[in-house]
């Protein structure tokens, strides 16, 4: 199976709470009319693209009406369909890689959201493009946290820069840098702790980890991504908003897409943030992570017909 197809089925569960919802109200009215509008606007916030998305969506549909680019409920679906793959494409761009040096990617996110799963994915789809990669195990909080990497990095084939548990985070980037930068590695992907009980110490901790870094590197880290729950529906969305208060983050990754029925989330999300989807999971499997196209995100959203 291709990775649209697994896109697309691991999507089912989101299709039926937009898609179909969508479908079902549309298909209720003859003519539209306010009810119809009202009923298409709680089908958006049931899916979990959020109020301010929703509520966005409907201004763009009610100018779509005044300007007679919707003359029947049929004209809803396809309108919805331009303007939502619109809005997932405003402002992506790719990954930044170094012109000379390793490219650093720092990888934030709080506990179980699948952070250092997603690293050890993307050393592999890394490690696929033919980039030599190392991996540094800065969630020096739990013991746990560098066993797994550990794991991930044997798993992948790619060395892993560890101190003890309770070391200086900070320390572990460091000496991940200078390794990296000797070794002559492509790409260093550091794992950071995921905690967000206490604000304030998670930014210092982020900041100074960013200085380390910038003192060996002066652009870097070339890629700071947020991985966020697809499952946690809105929750998602405010976690990013507390993240994006300790870090500037240049990316997002959207993990368990396929085991949700709030995909939708994606669509708030860039609607709400402003902040470029990278990367998404559609599954367990140490392929299941890719980066975001929003064309391919939409097609599978709505059941759109696409080769893999």
């Amino acid at each position: 199976m291709g990775f649209f197809s697994k896109l697309k089925e691991g999507l089912t569960k989101t299709r039926k709470t937009l898609t179909e919802k969508i479908e079902k109200v549309i298909i209720g009215y003859a003519d539209i009319d306010d009810d119809l509008l009202d009923d298409l606007e709680d089908a958006l916030i049931q899916a979990d693209v959020g109020v301010k998305t929703s509520l966005k969506l409907m201004d763009d549909v009610r100018a779509g009406i005044k300007k007679k680019e919707i003359n029947t409920p049929e004209d809803l679906k396809p309108f919805l369909i331009k303007r939502i793959t619109e809005m997932l494409n405003e402002g992506n761009d790719e990954t930044r890689i170094a012109q000379s040096g390793p490219t650093v990617i720092l990888v934030i996110g709080v506990n179980g959201v699948g952070k250092t799963t997603t690293i050890g994915k993307l050393g592999q789809y890394y490690k696929e493009q033919g980039k030599s990669v190392m991996f540094a195990a800065a969630d020096t909080f739990r013991a746990a946290a560098i066993d797994q990497l550990e794991i991930w990095g044997q798993r992948v084939g790619v060395p892993v820069i560890k101190h003890e548990e309770g070391s200086d985070p900070a320390a572990v980037v460091f000496d991940a840098v200078k390794a990296a930068t000797a070794r002559k590695i492509d790409m260093l992907i550091i794992d950071t702790a995921g905690r967000l009980h206490n604000k304030a110490n998670l930014m210092t901790e982020l900041n100074k980890i960013q200085r380390v870094i910038k003192r060996e590197i002066a652009d870097a880290p070339h890629e700071t991504l947020l991985v966020l729950d697809a499952t946690t529906g809105q929750n998602a969305i405010n976690q990013a908003e507390l993240f994006t208060k300790a870090a500037p983050i240049s990316g997002l990754v959207l993990t368990k897409l396929d085991g949700t029925a709030k995909g939708g989330v994606v669509i708030g999300l860039k609607a709400e943030l402003s902040m470029p989807v990278k990367w998404i999971g559609v599954g367990e499997g140490i392929d299941d992570l890719r980066p975001f196209i929003a064309n391919d995100f939409a097609a599978a959203l709505f059941d759109i017909k696409k080769e893999d």
